[in-house]
């Protein structure tokens, strides 16, 4: 018995090369798409400042000074004031306050002020027990 073969006719190789091609990519294209995990979604981040100059650190200046008393107590009637508009301060910001008060006067209004306030004697005042 012999077998029949069909006849038809002989496709080129690039024909070939070109339907193989149509056949992957058909493949490629119904493959489901690999599912990649979400992260939940996260909070919005608040948007972040402008960048500011570097906060420079000043190198600080411990010292001591001798004041008259009753400086002493409108420095202290200072503080109460400032605490009741709600700004506590301290001693030492009023003071360098009042330095950058100074640095603003012209120089007419700032010898007036430095006019105004009496010299001391310098050094420290002895004590109790000393004056007798």
């Amino acid at each position: 018995m012999a077998t029949t073969q069909k006849t038809t006719p002989r496709k080129s190789m690039a024909a070939k090369k070109a339907a193989a091609k149509k056949v992957t990519a058909k493949k490629v294209a119904t493959k489901a798409p690999a599912k990649v995990p979400t992260k939940p979604a996260a909070k919005p981040a608040a948007p972040k400042p402008a960048p500011v100059e570097a906060k420079v650190k000043h190198k600080l200046v411990r010292d001591s000074f001798t004041i008259p008393k009753a400086e002493y107590i409108v420095l202290e009637g200072l503080k109460h004031r400032a605490a009741e508009l709600k700004r506590p301060t301290k001693k030492s910001e009023l003071i360098r306050a009042g330095i950058a008060a100074l640095r603003k006067l012209g120089d007419t209004e700032f010898l007036a002020a430095v006019n105004g306030v009496p010299s001391l004697k310098t050094g420290r005042p002895k004590l109790a027990e000393e004056k007798k």
